[in-house]
């Protein structure tokens, strides 16, 4: 079930795992696994890339990162297939990604000797990308009454939803709100006006895509497949500066 009316649906070049995801998710639709239980099998899956990380067994590595990738797709695709949407959900996913993209790196700059500077401005630029493409995906899927389980400001506790604890809810929030509070203020300040444009068109959706999270673990298990994993950092910190020039297209173009 996609996220967006027909219409407007974009080639996401960070969902290549979503044929596998809807594959996991029909098998599990009618069994007792939830959301919650897949994305706890994701962070899984981000462990075990760490670990063959640290032991040299990079194409291991690779492979449970595309794992990770296509998991994190299936809570999403099981909990529409259940028709179970859930903030708990939401923010225990969002909270996962973050602290294995920070592990991730953690280990990638160990096992490289790279600098800690390096470090910092990788994982705030990968933080910084996938924040603009959420911001402008969020935007877009509420513009043309598509899934709306993500909200464009998190700028409040929701209202949990039917089966879910409100409580939880709240802790999972002021937890998602204190990790990702800077980077969605961040990227809302460089670009304001982004609530009000016109839907993006499919082309620039396509290449913000880059953006996401699955293609920057396509990418880590790229260079790591390669042997490549002292460029992986690198690449990150460097293409950062694409953010600014998404950003001024978006300004100057898709009023």
């Amino acid at each position: 079930m996609s996220k967006l009316p027909k219409q407007y649906r974009f080639v996401d070049l960070s969902d290549y795992g979503r044929g596998s995801a809807r594959l996991i998710s029909n098998i599990l639709q009618n069994t007792s696994v939830t959301p919650i239980h897949v994305t706890s099998w994701f962070i899984v899956a981000g462990l075990a890339a760490i670990v063959c990380m640290m032991c040299n067994y990079y194409i291991s590595a690779a492979f449970f990162l595309i794992l990770k990738s296509v998991l994190d797709a299936a809570d999403g695709e099981l909990s529409r297939i259940k028709n179970t949407p859930s903030y708990t959900g939401r923010y225990y996913d969002s909270i996962a990604d973050i602290i294995l993209n920070l592990l991730f790196l953690i280990t990638i700059s160990y096992l490289t000797s790279g600098t800690y500077l390096f470090l910092f401005l990788a994982f705030i630029g990968i933080q910084l990308q996938g924040t603009l493409y959420n911001y402008y995906y969020v935007i877009l899927r509420n513009n043309v009454a598509g899934d709306t389980t993500s909200r464009i400001f998190e700028d409040h506790i929701p209202n949990a939803l039917h089966g879910e604890s409100q409580q939880t809810v709240n802790i999972l929030y002021k937890i998602y709100n204190a990790l990702y509070i800077v980077f969605d203020k961040t990227i809302y300040l460089l670009d304001k006006g982004a609530v009000n444009s016109k839907p993006f068109p499919k082309w620039f959706m396509t290449l913000l895509s880059t953006f996401g999270l699955g293609f920057h673990l396509l990418i880590m298990a790229i260079f790591l497949v390669f042997g490549w994993i002292e460029l992986i950092i690198p690449f990150f910190v460097y293409s950062s500066i694409f953010i600014l020039v998404f950003i001024a297209i978006r300004k100057v173009f898709l009023k």
